[in-house]
């Protein structure tokens, strides 16, 4: 298989992650994913398969756009390698701000990247166990906040990401880590529809770092997606953070860089 071909699988695999659990809208020339329960989560709100190219065609995404998300405060559009440059290029003419996420796969078996500590994981099922998850998400977000990134993440945002997630279940595998009980950090498997899995939202309390349970909730959310169909695994990364690093010490290889265009109604 080509770099080429296998770069396509990642971009539709993220395309179809983003998707699950939302609304879709496709059309010829954009494809529109929507949630009216969670307007204000940007995966769950925003525009993906941009293929107008035209004047007037790039008028009327931009403008469908409006209508679709209008009980959202944002328009996000997600590039991919058959995005029309002249569509970007109109973005950065209406304001819009890019982002950069940086997408690694592993086409192998992981490395033995140091040792994992003896955790307990499971499956999210219950309502216990996704409030569990949503008091972990909002520690997230709330360092998130004090990093000062470009939003501010309120907890009605992060109960609406929480909510998005547990709605792409049970095709989305959520597990939960515990280590003596204490529930520390969670990670999720989705193993794809083209052979190229999504492994997505890992997380560690600040306090249980350092001990080896993103580790173990690593190889545990690649087995899940393994043993689901998948071949290579895909996962992604902020451009400005440290996990790529452990990522690619741990087997996956740098594939693609997915950028965003973001404008906030505030």
């Amino acid at each position: 298989m080509s770099s080429d071909e296998l770069v396509a699988r990642v971009y539709d695999t993220n395309a179809g992650y983003l998707a699950l659990g939302n609304e879709v809208i496709d059309g010829p020339l954009a494809c529109f994913v929507r949630n009216s329960e969670a307007p204000n989560v940007y995966d769950a709100n925003h525009v993906t398969r941009v293929r107008a190219r035209a004047p007037k065609e790039i008028d009327a995404v931009l403008a469908r756009s409006g209508d679709v998300f209008a009980a959202s405060g944002h328009r996000q559009f997600i590039i991919d390698p058959l995005t029309p440059p002249s569509f970007e290029a109109r973005l950065v003419v209406e304001g819009y701000e890019v982002s950069q996420g940086l997408e690694l796969v592993l086409e192998g078996a992981l490395s033995d990247r140091g040792a994992s500590v003896a955790a307990t994981i499971r499956l999210v099922k219950s309502d216990d166990d996704w409030a569990s998850v949503e008091r972990l998400l909002r520690l997230w977000h709330i360092a998130d906040n004090e990093r000062g990134d470009r939003e501010v993440l309120t907890e009605d945002v992060t109960r609406q990401v929480c909510a998005t997630k547990r709605w792409k279940a049970p095709a989305l595998s959520f597990f939960l880590a515990s280590v003596k009980g204490v529930d520390c950090g969670f990670f999720s498997s989705w193993p794809g529809t083209n052979g190229v899995a999504k492994v997505e939202d890992l997380f560690t309390h600040p306090e249980h770092r350092h001990r080896g349970i993103a580790t173990a909730l690593l190889r545990h959310c690649v087995a899940d997606a393994r043993a689901r169909g998948a071949r290579e695994i895909s996962i992604g990364a902020r451009v400005d953070d440290t996990p790529k690093d452990m990522y690619a010490a741990m087997g996956f290889r740098p594939i693609c860089v997915i950028r965003s265009w973001l404008k906030s109604d505030a």
